[in-house]
Order: structure tokens, then C-alpha cells, then sequence
């Protein structure tokens, strides 16, 4: 059984950036799994979009904080938080295709 980011990291959210992005935070729980995970590239800018089915121009950002042992990137809404059709007002439902 291989493991899974849900496994590596303690802390796997996301939420609002302003009305117009969702931000995501990876925070592992050791720096050993932080390193493994950075080296490894299966968390990158392509990866986040190929998860996501998003063209990278959607992806804001996209950093390794190493004093932190974390990830985090924003990604750009199609709607602004709260208009017509949006779905997820608070961003903060977007972060479990990370899990696996």
C-alpha cells in the first residue's frame, strides 16, 4: 500500500484568497515527509492541474515554503465567491482530490 498525501501531511485545506481565488495549504507533519513529497515533484504546478482538470493559467501560484514543511498555491475561481451558479462560497471544500 502506497501511502497518500493524507497520510504525509497534517493539515490539508483550502479556502478563500479574496473573492476571486481559493488558496490551498499542505502542511506536513515531519520535514522528512515534506522533503520526500518536494523531491519527489508528484505536488507541482503540473500535477495541481492535471488534479484539478485546470489549465495551469488558473494556477496564481504555486510555493514550497521550506521553513514551514509546507505547499501552498491559489487557484483562480471561474465565478467570484458568492455570485450566481458559484458553488462553494467559503473555498473551503476544494481540497479532498488531495487526499489520495
Amino acid at each position: 500500500m502506497s501511502e497518500t498525501l493524507r497520510d504525509l501531511a497534517s493539515t490539508i485545506r483550502s479556502k478563500n484568497a479574496g473573492p476571486d481565488n481559493i488558496t490551498f495549504d499542505i502542511i506536513f507533519r515531519d520535514r522528512g515527509n515534506f522533503e520526500r513529497v518536494r523531491d519527489s515533484g508528484a505536488l507541482s504546478r503540473a500535477s495541481v492541474a492535471a488534479l484539478y482538470d485546470i489549465p495551469d493559467a488558473r494556477i496564481v501560484n504555486f510555493n514550497v515554503i521550506d521553513a514551514a514543511s509546507a505547499i501552498k498555491f491559489t487557484i483562480r475561481r471561474l465565478k467570484p465567491s458568492g455570485s450566481p451558479g458559484e458553488s462553494d462560497v467559503f473555498g473551503s471544500q476544494q481540497y479532498a482530490p488531495l487526499f489520495d
